[in-house]
């Protein structure tokens, strides 16, 4: 059973939204559904894509949002101060900042453009996800739980159960390859010296 946590930061800038004079309203994307780039190895791009679908049956029934995954919590899906849907883009994120000072602090913060972006924390389903050789790009499929969506000051550190998860996953297949690339490589040699055997007879 998969228990890692994985983290994934989007590049979208996270938007406030006037709803009255006093709106202390946040969006933005928790993810999207485009492809992108999570490391390279070798001149080798290896990628990553949430599918569509992939939030269907996700638990998301006390999602809360914090400040880099860590910390007080600033609203909560179970009190109705976060919204979450997916639509055509990816996880659209409505919060609702305007609860208490703590959290009216951290609105000022976003405007002011100290946590620009925005991530999420969460957990795929057994089987939930698969590779595409053709296009080295691990597909998101089923999401088991989402656990918080944070405004972010910087990326992912590669040294949390992010990396740990993606090295995982990524490097199971990039053997697999290898090893058939070393299996191809052998045959071929086997056969070039048949054939150069019988030339020699």
């Amino acid at each position: 059973m998969k228990t890692n946590r994985e983290y994934r930061n989007f590049a979208e800038e996270i938007q406030l939204r006037a709803e009255g004079e006093n709106s202390y309203i946040v969006e933005g994307y928790a993810s999207t559904f485009d492809p992108y780039v999570l490391f390279e190895i070798e001149g080798e791009k290896y990628s990553e894509r949430i599918d569509p679908a992939a939030f269907r049956n996700a638990d998301m029934s006390d999602v809360v949002f914090r400040i880099d995954h860590e910390g007080a919590v600033y609203a909560r899906t179970s009190n109705n101060t976060i919204q979450l849907y997916p639509d055509d883009h990816g996880l659209h994120v409505r919060a609702d900042l305007s609860r208490t000072e703590k959290a009216r602090g951290i609105f000022e913060d976003i405007r002011e453009g100290m946590y620009p972006k925005m991530s999420f924390a969460f957990v795929v389903e057994d089987d939930g996800d698969e590779y595409e050789r053709d296009t080295k790009t691990r597909v998101i499929y089923r999401i088991k739980k989402l656990y918080d969506v944070s405004p972010v000051s910087h990326p992912a550190n590669p040294g949390t159960e992010i990396g740990v998860s993606m090295r995982d996953f990524f490097n199971g297949e990039i053997e697999k390859e290898k090893a058939e690339r070393l299996e191809r490589e052998r045959r071929i040699k086997e056969l070039n010296l048949r054939i150069k055997l019988m030339k020699g007879r």
